[in-house]
């Protein structure tokens, strides 16, 4: 378990060291992500300890949301005088994710009908 924790913090760290060398506006995580999943297409799988550990931080996803929510209760007051904008913004985003991931479905769905046919 230690060595696949190993694995993903040298992942993170190798996309923080890009982020921050050639100033990109990715986050350095993100980045270390997309480094991680090239590095296991390549690799044709992943290890079974890196999966093992994977899941098992996975299982405990929620508490990384606790510091999200503290950080709404420390600016409650200045969500309650813009709530308008973000109710607004959180309205739209969702109907274009909505249409966005629709939109893609139906390519894809008449892209396999196609396959099936020839």
């Amino acid at each position: 378990m230690l060595g696949a924790i190993t694995i993903l913090l040298l992942f993170q760290l190798a996309g923080e060291v890009l982020a921050q060398a050639l100033s990109l506006p990715v986050p350095g995580p993100v980045i270390g992500m997309a480094l991680l999943l090239a590095a296991l297409v390549l690799r044709g799988s992943a290890p079974e300890e890196l999966r093992h550990t994977a899941n098992n931080i996975l299982s405990h996803l929620s508490i990384l949301f606790i510091p999200g929510g503290v950080g709404v209760m420390l600016y409650l007051p200045r969500l309650a005088q813009e709530w308008l904008p973000i109710l607004a913004s959180l309205i739209v985003s969702t109907m274009l994710t909505l249409i966005v991931t629709a939109l893609v479905l139906r390519a894809l769905l008449r892209r396999k009908g196609r396959e099936g046919e020839a």
